[in-house]
């Protein structure tokens, strides 16, 4: 199976897609790639084609994604410090990143 989710500034851009292969049921993710830009990744044709291959190359049976960008982009712990707030991305504080709603 490969899962596919967006990451964007806010809900309305996605900046980074991130692709990953489980191959079994249960099974910890494998094979994972990331792709960025400037531009919103759902509109890239071409990088739309290599998420594509990415998922074939993999023999994936099925693709699970979620129809919405589902946080920032930025990675806690490696692009600014654990349990803090990104300093790129107000836009996500204080929301639920499944559901964009606030979390007061």
């Amino acid at each position: 199976m490969a899962t596919i989710a967006f990451y964007g500034p806010t809900d309305k851009k996605a900046t980074k897609v991130v692709a990953c292969i489980i191959v079994r049921e249960g099974a910890e993710p494998g094979s994972m790639r990331k792709w960025y830009s400037e531009n919103d990744v759902r509109t890239d044709e071409n990088m739309l084609e290599e998420i594509l291959e990415f998922v074939t190359k993999a023999d994936a049976l099925s693709v699970a994604m979620i129809d919405r960008i589902i946080g920032c982009p930025h990675e806690e712990g490696i692009d600014y410090p654990e349990g803090q707030d990104c300093p790129q991305c107000s836009f996500w504080k204080d929301r639920d990143r499944w559901t964009g709603d606030f979390l007061c």
